[in-house]
């Protein structure tokens, strides 16, 4: 059973406590004292991946003990914009308190909307209207995960109506993408598979699988699936399986790295029954 919601008293001491030991981890804190802005964001990065995993796991315990780091990670750089003369904790909480707001008229104002795509084009009509941003593709940074990146973008193509209003010629799409990776194939030099050079940005192949990708990206936002998540939990079942395939032939006497591909092959199908 849960706690109990703490009361707005209980939530105002908790938090000025947390700055408080933030603040003095700065002062006393021989490893603290050397971090400056790039060393933190460096670690809030890998916190944020481990609260992903936790909370794609369902792993409940873990995601609180994640939110509890990364919130420290908040604090830690909220002291270090203080010092630099950026702002503070109060000035990143009213930001973002007025944001949120200012986003959100159909919640705090007398503006409607119904559907969360509706929400979504009120957004967008905000940033340009009342924060001045320009262009289709204003402020997404180019240091996003490749595969968040394309899905940010063809989201923003979407906003102004660049997108097919149906799945179906998303499929249509990447057979085609897939096609062309033949064909690029086909033209180029064979190259036995595992050896050689990376093929890189002067080959056809390589054009054609960021195509095929980018299609695979779009196609998962048309269905409503988070395309790095998917990613991740499709990478981890083939984890556990491989794990399991192995294990099940070392049961039966045999190491798995001396198998044939078809024997690792069955070893693996039955794995898959049990993961």
């Amino acid at each position: 059973m849960g706690r109990a919601p703490m009361d707005d008293r209980q939530l105002a001491a908790i938090l000025l406590e947390l700055d408080g030991v933030v603040r003095r981890l700065r002062r006393e804190c021989p490893w603290d004292r050397e971090q400056g802005v790039d060393d933190i964001v460096t670690h809030t990065l890998e916190e944020t991946y481990e609260l992903i995993d936790a909370a794609h796991a369902g792993r409940g315990e873990e995601v609180n003990g994640e939110l509890g780091d990364l919130l420290f990670h908040i604090f830690f750089l909220a002291q270090l914009a203080e010092e630099k003369g950026w702002g503070n904790l109060i000035t990143v909480t009213s930001g973002i308190i007025e944001k949120l707001v200012r986003r959100h008229p159909h919640v705090f104002g007398e503006a409607e909307a119904k559907t969360a795509a509706e929400v979504v084009e009120r957004w967008e009509a905000v940033k340009r209207d009342q924060e001045g941003r320009q262009g289709i593709f204003h402020d997404i940074p180019e240091s996003l995960p490749a595969p968040l990146y394309a899905q940010r973008l063809q989201a923003r193509a979407a906003a102004v109506g660049f997108d097919w209003d149906r799945v179906e010629p998303v499929f249509e799409k990447l057979d085609e993408e897939t096609e062309e990776l033949r064909q690029a194939l086909a033209a180029e030099e064979p190259q036995p598979e595992g050896t050689g050079r990376k093929r890189g940005p002067d080959t056809g192949a390589y054009h054609e699988i960021g195509d095929m990708l980018f299609a695979v990206v779009n196609l998962a936002r048309k269905l409503r699936v988070d395309p790095e998540l998917s990613l991740r939990s499709a990478t981890r079942r083939f984890q556990q399986r491989v794990e399991r395939a192995a294990a099940l032939a070392e049961a039966a006497g045999e190491r798995f790295d001396r198998l044939s591909q078809e024997r690792q092959e069955e070893y693996y199908q039955r794995a898959k029954q049990n993961t």
